[in-house]
């Protein structure tokens, strides 16, 4: 997700900060409706005891207020105070954007940790979300400046350069066998992911790392084989998985390889959508439809 270069896009700031208002906004709106539903009380009531004893009594109804949740203020102030902006754009942000309006909150796993995780954390806000990052010394950066962050170090054994042969690999009948990844006989899957990470049912999955630009970085054919692992053992319902740069050739053809171009919902520039149902609800389904 972090990107070699700093991107500027005034109008996706300009969409944060306006999702921050109407957010807000909301909250206001329904905390006066609240307020308006009920009847407020006379400031002075009197009871018949009261009246015979010649004594009042003063009733007050305090009004309530809602804060703003704590990922909306982080999120509102680290995109108001910096020129640092999400790589992705804003038409491939909304594709995930409709999804987490729908589920949220809820759990969303991200590969990768970038200048657009507080935006994720902030859009599922009272849900859990998940960054698993290759390099240790960005999650000690990111954390200093955001530490609610939940944020994990991971350590990959594959290069890009490898991809054509793991593709082979993937090919093999261990690799469509549906289970949990710490014991698939895949070679593709990824088995040194923290415990909790395979323990949870993810709602939604994003590959946005690791590195894969370049030959000698760990690429993300585990992770996208992995997410789609993860979708389909499942006890039941679906997984939205989300791949980023889906324009370069080793994420288009492991995308479309293990979470199936039958599964593909949606492709917005950069960023292709796959909705993954559970395989373990009925008996005998593909790996892919």
């Amino acid at each position: 997700m972090r990107s070699s270069k700093t991107q500027f896009s005034p109008s996706l700031k300009l969409l944060l900060i306006c999702l921050a208002f109407l957010f807000i906004l909301f909250l206001v709106l329904r905390s006066s409706s609240q307020l308006s539903s009920h009847q407020i009380p006379p400031l002075f009531s009197s009871s018949s005891n009261s009246s015979d004893s010649g004594q009042t009594t003063c009733s007050q109804q305090a009004p309530t207020c809602t804060k703003i949740p704590p990922s909306l203020a982080e999120a509102m102030v680290h995109y108001a105070t910096s020129n640092i902006t999400p790589q992705q754009t804003k038409k491939e942000i909304s594709v995930s954007l409709r999804v987490l309006q729908r589920k949220s909150p809820c759990n969303f796993l991200v590969f990768g940790l970038g200048h657009d995780s507080v935006m994720w954390t902030a859009l599922n806000h009272g849900g859990r979300i998940v960054f698993l990052e290759e390099d240790k010394s960005w999650i000690d950066q990111i954390s200093r400046q955001l530490p609610s962050l939940e944020s994990y170090h991971v350590v990959y054994d594959t290069k890009v350069s490898d991809a054509d042969q793991l593709m082979e690999i993937g090919r093999k009948e261990e690799c469509k066998v549906v289970g949990d990844p710490r014991f698939s006989k895949c070679g593709l899957a990824l088995k040194g992911l923290p415990n909790e990470v395979y323990d949870i049912e993810w709602d939604l999955i994003m590959v946005d790392g690791p590195t894969g630009y370049h030959d000698a970085a760990p690429g993300r054919m585990g992770a996208i084989y992995t997410a789609g692992l993860m979708a389909r053992n499942r006890e039941q319902g679906e997984t939205d998985v989300f791949v980023h740069n889906v324009d370069r050739t080793v994420e288009d053809k492991f995308s479309k390889a293990f979470l199936c171009e039958g599964y593909l919902t949606e492709q917005e520039g950069r960023i292709g959508h796959f909705t993954v149902p559970s395989h373990q609800t009925v008996a005998g389904l593909p790996f892919c439809p």
